[in-house]
C-alpha cells in the first residue's frame, strides 16, 4: 500500500518548517514538500534583525536551514518537488507532485506569497534584464549604478536602504505623498543622500533598448504630467500575491485570494491548516509565521486522534 503520512507541510518556509518541527516531535510521520529551497521569502532577506534570539540579526538563508535541520533531527522529511495538484476535501489527502502522489491524513499550506507585479504590458519579458522584484538578491549587479524602487510600505523602503548602500543614486517612486512604511524602517532612508523621493507618481511604460529595460516614463497622479526617467535598474516592490492557485474550489478564500483562517490556523476542510503569509491575518512576519506552525502542529494531532 502507498504511505500514508500523518502530516504533508506545502511550503518550506518558516511556518512550515516549525509545524514540521512540532508534528515530528510529537510523533507524527511528517513530510515537507518544497519546490525550491528552504526559506520562502525569508531565504532572500539579507538581515533579520526581529527574530528572537539573534541580537546582531541573522540572515534568512542561514535562519531556514536551520529551521529544516530542526526538524530534520526530530523524523520530518523533505522533497524537493513541485506540488501540481491537490485533493484536500477527503479524510486521505491526495497531492500529487513533480514526481508522484503523496498521501497524507493531515495537510498544512504554508505556500506563502509572492511578489505581487506592476501589470503593465510585456513585464515577464524584462524580469532579470533590467527588472527585478528583490533587491536582495539581484542587488550586487547596480554597485555605483542609478536604480528606482516602486512601492511606499516597508519592504519598499527597506529594499531602497539596502540599494542605497550599493547604488551610486536611488529613487523612490510612490504613488502616495508619504510612506506607509513605519518609522523605524523610514527614518534611515530620509537621511540617505543618495536617495530622491518621487511622490505622486506611478510607472506608467518602459523605456526599452535591445530588449533591456533602460527606465521607465512616470506619470504624476494628480497633474498627469509624464517624465522619463533613466535607469540601470527597477525594483519592484508594491506588496505580494498569496500562492493559492492550487487551492482555489476547495480552501476558502478571501476577496485578496489569501486562505481564511483565524489563529487556530483552521480552514474550513477538516485537516487541513494554513500557516505564515499564505493566511487571513493583521501582521505577516517570520515571528507570527512560526507561531502558526506550532499551533497547527498541535491541532493537527489532536485531529488525529480524533479521527482514527
Amino acid at each position: 500500500m502507498d504511505r500514508v503520512y500523518d502530516m504533508i507541510v506545502i511550503g518550506g518556509g518558516p511556518a512550515g518548517y516549525t509545524a514540521a518541527l512540532y508534528a515530528g516531535r510529537a510523533g507524527l510521520d511528517t513530510l515537507v514538500l518544497e519546490r525550491m529551497s528552504v526559506g520562502g521569502q525569508m531565504a532572500l532577506t539579507d538581515v533579520i534583525d526581529n527574530y528572537p534570539g539573534y541580537d546582531e540579526g541573522v540572515d534568512g538563508f542561514t535562519l531556514g536551514m536551520r529551521m529544516q535541520a530542526g526538524a530534520e533531527r526530530f523524523g520530518a522529511k523533505t522533497e524537493y518537488t513541485e506540488v501540481l495538484k491537490a485533493e484536500l476535501k477527503g479524510k486521505i489527502k491526495r497531492i500529487l507532485t513533480s514526481d508522484g502522489e503523496r498521501l497524507a491524513k493531515t495537510v498544512v499550506i504554508a505556500t506563502g506569497a509572492n511578489p505581487r507585479p506592476l501589470g503593465l504590458a510585456g513585464e515577464e519579458s524584462f524580469v532579470g534584464r533590467g527588472l527585478h522584484y528583490c533587491a536582495h538578491c539581484d542587488g550586487r549587479f547596480y554597485k555605483d549604478k542609478v536604480v528606482a524602487v516602486v512601492g511606499g510600505g516597508n519592504s519598499a523602503v527597506s529594499d531602497a536602504l539596502y540599494l542605497s548602500g550599493l547604488a551610486k543614486k536611488v529613487y523612490l517612486i510612490h504613488r502616495r505623498d508619504r510612506l506607509r512604511a513605519t518609522a523605524i524602517y523610514e527614518k534611515p532612508l530620509m537621511t540617505a543622500e543618495n536617495v530622491e523621493f518621487l511622490w505622486n507618481n506611478t510607472v506608467a511604460e518602459w523605456s526599452v533598448s535591445d530588449g533591456k529595460l533602460t527606465g521607465v516614463v512616470l506619470q504624476h497622479t494628480q497633474g498627469g504630467e509624464r517624465q522619463s526617467l533613466s535607469l540601470d535598474g527597477l525594483f519592484v516592490s508594491v506588496g505580494r500575491l498569496p500562492a493559492t492557485e492550487l487551492f482555489a474550489g476547495q480552501v476558502e478564500l478571501d476577496a485578496q485570494g489569501y486562505v481564511i483562517a483565524d489563529e487556530t490556523t483552521k480552514t474550513n476542510l477538516e485537516g487541513v491548516f494554513a500557516v505564515g503569509d499564505v493566511r487571513t491575518k493583521l501582521l505577516r512576519q517570520v515571528v507570527t509565521a512560526v507561531g502558526d506552525g506550532a499551533v497547527a502542529a498541535h491541532l493537527s494531532e489532536e485531529y488525529l486522534k480524533t479521527a482514527q
